[in-house]
């Protein structure tokens, strides 16, 4: 039986200046990285077609292609040019936990880049909860990448104090927020399967990816 999606704690309903957010959404159509808050750390983004900008965050992170990304979407509708139609039964098993924070692995689109599913088939989505992301997602009218703001080997970003110490250059806005203090990475399940690949982890848990998509 597919088990419950895990639960989360209610984030504080206080977003930043809708100017903030639309300069991050202007950064984002212009081709920028911006750093924002995400359910559990703060993430690094940008427009999932723009080739330069998702090379820009994987060179900023010294993360490899082939791990591939996770992509954050407003609303499912958004995440529909990167994965093919969900047949009846896929989408009875993954909608139901969207918005939340299950990342699912999902069947990509042929012409998906690599430089967003790397060296797979499936590429990981999840439409966000977190009000922030959401917004930035709606205001940018695109998905967003979603990649952890830290450099490999060195834990997630929790504040954007922390983003700036770890990125001093190379990020075009960065946008405050509440994370959830409480949380870790967010649980990733297969679609096909529904196996759940990396339980949801307590922030100094030990739950690693049997597929290391992504850490956010």
């Amino acid at each position: 039986m597919l088990p419950p999606a895990p639960a989360r704690k209610a984030l504080p309903a206080e977003p930043p200046a809708d100017t903030d957010l639309a300069a991050a959404a202007r950064a984002v159509r212009r081709g920028g990285v911006i750093a924002y808050p995400t359910e559990a750390v703060f993430g690094l983004g940008c427009d999932p077609r723009n080739e330069s900008a998702v090379r820009r965050i994987l060179a900023l992170k010294h993360r490899p292609w082939e791990k591939g990304l996770i992509l954050i979407a407003a609303h499912p509708d958004q995440l529909a040019p990167y994965v093919l139609p969900l047949d009846p039964p896929l989408r009875a098993r993954v909608l139901p936990t969207w918005p939340g924070p299950v990342t699912w692995l999902l069947p990509a689109r042929p012409e998906t880049p690599t430089w967003l599913r790397g060296a797979h088939q499936t590429l990981a989505c999840r439409v966000t909860a977190h009000p922030i992301a959401r917004r930035l997602c709606e205001q940018a009218a695109t998905a967003l990448v979603s990649t952890s703001a830290n450099p490999a080997g060195l834990p997630p970003a929790r504040g954007a104090a922390q983003v700036r110490d770890y990125f001093p250059e190379g990020l075009d806005a960065i946008v405050d927020g509440p994370v959830d203090p409480t949380a870790g990475p967010t649980e990733i399940r297969d679609a096909h399967s529904g196996r759940v690949l990396r339980p949801a982890a307590k922030p100094d848990g030990g739950h690693g990816p049997d597929r290391p998509h992504e850490e956010t």
